[in-house]
């Protein structure tokens, strides 16, 4: 798989076919949110909706956006993604806090943070762990 950015040239004249971050995040070098940490489970939004409620359609997505949509069918946290993509995480997290203000990609923490802050339902994940051990 060819990377999409290299910080060398890699011919001459330097006409290669590398696609440089500030050209994937159209010049931004920060995501307008900082909360994603390396291990933020992110999912597709089964049906996205705005404020509203409203459908959300996915309208004009760049490449590298319809391929974290399609990765993160399962969740997926974002070092995964980033390393999916080929991108650095810097650039990946742009792109992830575009999706997540379209409302088109869900992104939690992850369950040990949740717990530690007080946000899973103990009761809910020892029902699940029982059903999930009659299986």
């Amino acid at each position: 798989m060819t990377p999409y950015w290299d910080d060398g040239e890699t011919e001459e004249d330097g006409a290669g076919t590398m696609v440089r971050p500030y050209t994937i995040t159209r010049g931004r070098t920060a995501p307008e949110r900082d909360d994603f940490s390396l291990i933020t489970v992110l999912t597709t939004a089964e049906q996205p909706a705005d404020r509203h409620g409203a459908p959300l359609r996915a309208g004009r997505l760049q490449p590298e956006h319809r391929m974290i949509l399609d990765r993160c069918r399962r969740p997926a946290a974002v070092a995964e993604v980033s390393a999916g993509l080929d991108l650095p995480v810097s650039v990946t997290k742009i792109l992830l806090a575009d999706l997540v203000a379209q409302g088109l990609l869900l992104a939690r923490a992850p369950l040990t943070v949740a717990r530690a802050s007080g946000g899973a339902d103990m009761g809910t994940l020892a029902a699940l762990r029982d059903g999930l051990r009659r299986l």
